[in-house]
């Protein structure tokens, strides 16, 4: 029988040889690791729906930030829980706020880390929605832009290397880069949550961050998961408006419109937010034994990866700084 001069199977014959000729190779410093920093508490308080994640004080919260930079990881993205939430969010914007003190405390110990601020007023809401109400319910645009802008100023001032807005309100890249080149932060980047859509996978998060809405949903301002045209046009507008990042949220079912993106926007960073509701069914499906976590992980986030990412927000990341340590 005679065989083509080229077979494929040679490219894989052994795992040395697979590993030199593999396409997609995932590094330590695609990713980016949350981070959940709870006022008032000691210690730190186990997320049931999430295995493994925390809610931590600011003392614990800076020996984790130590323990991911010693990791090899090159940055964090903070989420706060404040004690006190009322209608506009105060203490989102309050340099005592808990965020504020974690970005402070966080880069006076460990100055080289990459410290990303996520800049929305949901956690910080009494009704857990993303700006200011009018009295029917709906969020006003124009003035959430004015405590977004307090709330990009005062992370700078802190010392944030990043400001990502999540809100998806218009125009926040723009209100958020005009605060901050007014204030002298010229050199404060904007990872934009550009493509943020109203999913069914935040529901761990929102136990994390303590942030789900008192009524009603976000669909009104965060993206139709039906929609992907509509994502071009949210990344376009960002860019325009001087965002240095992009981000789609989620990732996992959203491959798509990562590759979308990046074929759109190729000269762009784009990050990609492997969110709560990913992570915790691999962790579910794990621990009744249905699937093996390392490989389904790593088998995740190669894929988000390969579809365009160039940065990889992952509550597996501290795991994945571990498991690199050998061939994947």
């Amino acid at each position: 029988m005679n065989f083509p001069i080229t077979r494929p199977r040679r490219l894989r014959s052994s795992r040395a040889i697979r590993d030199m000729v593999a396409e997609t190779q995932l590094s330590i410093s695609d990713f980016v690791y949350p981070i959940f920093v709870k006022e008032g508490i000691d210690g730190k308080i186990p997320i049931e729906s999430m295995p493994g994640i925390y809610q931590m004080s600011l003392e614990d919260a800076k020996r984790e930030a130590k323990e991911v930079e010693s990791l090899g990881i090159k940055a964090v993205i903070l989420f706060g829980i404040p004690q006190k939430k009322d209608e506009l969010g105060s203490e989102a914007y309050s340099e005592s706020g808990i965020i504020a003190r974690a970005i402070h405390e966080i880069k006076s110990t460990v100055p080289e880390l990459v410290v990303i601020a996520d800049a929305c007023l949901c956690e910080y809401t009494s009704h857990g929605h993303c700006g200011i109400l009018d009295k029917n319910g709906n969020v006003l645009n124009d003035p959430t832009l004015e405590l977004l802008k307090k709330e990009a100023y005062v992370y700078a001032r802190m010392g944030a290397d990043i400001i990502a807005p999540s809100g998806m309100m218009d125009g926040m890249v723009r209100a958020i880069r005009s605060a901050l080149d007014e204030s002298g932060f010229y050199n404060t980047g904007i990872m934009s949550y550009s493509v943020k859509y109203s999913s069914n996978f935040y529901g761990p998060f929102r136990d994390a961050a303590e942030s789900a809405p008192a009524f009603g949903d976000r669909k009104s301002y965060q993206m139709d998961f039906r929609n992907v045209r509509e994502a071009i046009k949210e990344s376009k507008l960002d860019i325009e408006e001087g965002a240095d990042y992009l981000m789609v949220k989620p990732a996992l079912a959203y491959l798509d419109v990562i590759s979308l993106i990046k074929r759109e926007f190729p000269y762009m960073p784009l990050a990609a937010y492997n969110v709560s509701g990913e992570y915790s069914m691999v962790k579910a499906a794990a621990k009744s034994g249905w699937i093996d976590e390392k490989s389904v992980a790593v088998e995740i986030l190669t894929s988000i990866k390969r579809a365009g990412a160039d940065i990889i927000i992952t509550y597996f990341a501290k795991d994945m700084a571990k498991w690199l340590g050998g061939a994947v």
